[in-house]
C-alpha cells in the first residue's frame, strides 16, 4: 500500500477521533450547562418559597408538592429535591477529566455525595410515585419506576468496579449513572421541545397527562440516551471513520435538539420560577388557602377583594397565584371552590385566555359540559393558537 494511501487513511481516522470527541465535548458542555440552570431554578424557587413558609407554592410544579400534616410525604419531597440539587451540581464536576486528574480525593468524596444522594432521589421518587400519588397512568409511573431501579444498580456498579480499582468500567457505569440521573432534564427538554414544534401538547391529554406520547417519553428519557451511551463507547473501542463519524453526527443532532429545548424550558418554565422565588410580596394564593380551610370560599373571595383594594403592593396578585390555587382545590376535588378562585382570576385578568381555560377545565371536572364548552370557547377567542382549549372542545363534543 502506497505511502500516500496510508497517509490519507491517518488524516481521515484523525479527522474522525477530533469529530468525535469534540461532540462528545458538545453534548457535555451543553448537558451540563442545563444542570446548573435546572438546579438554580429548583433551589432558588423551593427553598427561597420554603424560607418564606410559602409552601403551597410547591403544589404548582409537583402534585401533592405540600399537603398539611402529611409529615412523611412532605420529607419525602423535600428530600427529593434536595438531593436532586446536589447530584446536579455534583454531577456537573464529577465526569471532568481535569477534575478528576488533579484532585482525585474530591473525585471520590464527590462521587460518594452523588451516588448516595442519587440513590436517595430514586427512593424518594419511588415513595411519591406509588405511595403518595403522582399524574400519569400505570406505563408512565412503571417508566419512572425503571428508572429509579438502573439508577441504584449503576451506582452499585459504579462502586463496585472503582473498589476493585477497575477504572474503565468503573468510568462506564459512571456514565450510565450520570445519564439516567439527568433523565429529569432530558424529559423537560424533550417535552417542551414537543410544544414548540407541534404548537402546544402533541399526543396526550392535558387534563389527564395521559397520552402515548407520554408514554414514550417516560421511558425514552432514559433508555435512548443509555443506547447512545453504547453507541459511543462501541465507537471507541472498536476503531473506524465511518463509525465514528456516523456517531459524532448522532451526537450533534441529539445536542443540537436537547439545547433547543433547553432553551424552550428555561424561559417558559425556570425563569418565570427564579422571578417568582425572589419576589418579596405575601402569596395571596397561600392566604386565600388558609382562609378557604378555616372560614371557606366565600369569606376568602371576601378577603381577596378587601386585600387587593387595601393592599396591592403587599400581596402577590399576579395571575399563576389563583391559577396555582385553583388546580390544588381541583386536586383535593374541590371543584366548587376551584371554581371561584378562577372566577376571581378573571375579574383581575380578563383578557388572559390561560385563566379562561382553566375555568373550563374546573366545570368539566364538575360536570358542567355547558359552561365547559363555553370557557373553552372564549379561552379559544383570546387566543386561536391555544390548541388544549381546541382538543377540549373536540372531547367535549364529542357524540
Amino acid at each position: 500500500m502506497s505511502t500516500a494511501v496510508w497517509t490519507n487513511r491517518l488524516e481521515l481516522n484523525s479527522v474522525a477521533d477530533t469529530t468525535l470527541k469534540a461532540a462528545a465535548r458538545f453534548w457535555f458542555a451543553v448537558a451540563v450547562i442545563g444542570q446548573l440552570v435546572f438546579a438554580f431554578a429548583v433551589a432558588s424557587f423551593y427553598g427561597l418559597t420554603a424560607l418564606r413558609g410559602d409552601f403551597h407554592g410547591w403544589s404548582k410544579s409537583i402534585t401533592h408538592g405540600w399537603v398539611p400534616g402529611d409529615t412523611m410525604g412532605n420529607f419525602a419531597v423535600a428530600m427529593h429535591l434536595v438531593s436532586a440539587v446536589v447530584t446536579m451540581l455534583a454531577g456537573a464536576v464529577q465526569l471532568i477529566p481535569r477534575v478528576r486528574d488533579r484532585f482525585p480525593a474530591f473525585h471520590r468524596w464527590n462521587g460518594r455525595i452523588y451516588m448516595l444522594t442519587a440513590v436517595a432521589v430514586s427512593m424518594a421518587g419511588l415513595y411519591m410515585t406509588w405511595i403518595r400519588g403522582s399524574v400519569g397512568d400505570l406505563p408512565q409511573h412503571l417508566g419512572s419506576s425503571l428508572m429509579a431501579v438502573l439508577i441504584m444498580l449503576c451506582a452499585a456498579m459504579a462502586l463496585r468496579y472503582a473498589l476493585a480499582r477497575d477504572f474503565k468500567s468503573h468510568r462506564r457505569w459512571a456514565l450510565r449513572l450520570y445519564l439516567v440521573v439527568s433523565a429529569s432534564l432530558f424529559i423537560r427538554a424533550g417535552l417542551f421541545l414537543s410544544f414548540l414544534l407541534n404548537h402546544g401538547p402533541f399526543g396526550f391529554d392535558p387534563a389527564t397527562f395521559r397520552g402515548p406520547f407520554l408514554t414514550f417519553i417516560t421511558f425514552a428519557q432514559y433508555l435512548i440516551p443509555l443506547a447512545v451511551l453504547e453507541i459511543y463507547l462501541r465507537a471507541q473501542d472498536r476503531p473506524g471513520v465511518l463509525r465514528r463519524m456516523a456517531t459524532a453526527g448522532i451526537l450533534f443532532v441529539l445536542t443540537l435538539a436537547m439545547g433547543t429545548g433547553i432553551v424552550v424550558v428555561t424561559m417558559a418554565k425556570w425563569v418565570p420560577q427564579v422571578k417568582a422565588a425572589y419576589d418579596p410580596r405575601k402569596s395571596i394564593a397561600e392566604t386565600l388557602s388558609a382562609t378557604i380551610t378555616s372560614s371557606g370560599i366565600d369569606q376568602a373571595a371576601r378577603q381577596y377583594h378587601e386585600l387587593k383594594a387595601a393592599e396591592p403592593a403587599t400581596y402577590n396578585f399576579d395571575e399563576d397565584q389563583l391559577n396555582g390555587l385553583g388546580y390544588e382545590l381541583i386536586g383535593a376535588r374541590k371543584f366548587k371552590e376551584a371554581i371561584c378562585i378562577f372566577q376571581l382570576n378573571i375579574e383581575t385578568y380578563p383578557q388572559s385566555s390561560n385563566v379562561y381555560d382553566s375555568l373550563a377545565e374546573s366545570y368539566m371536572d364538575d360536570g358542567n359540559k355547558p359552561l365547559a364548552s363555553a370557557n373553552y370557547q372564549k379561552s379559544l377567542q383570546l387566543n386561536p393558537k391555544n390548541r388544549n382549549a381546541v382538543l377540549m372542545l373536540q372531547k367535549l363534543n364529542a357524540p
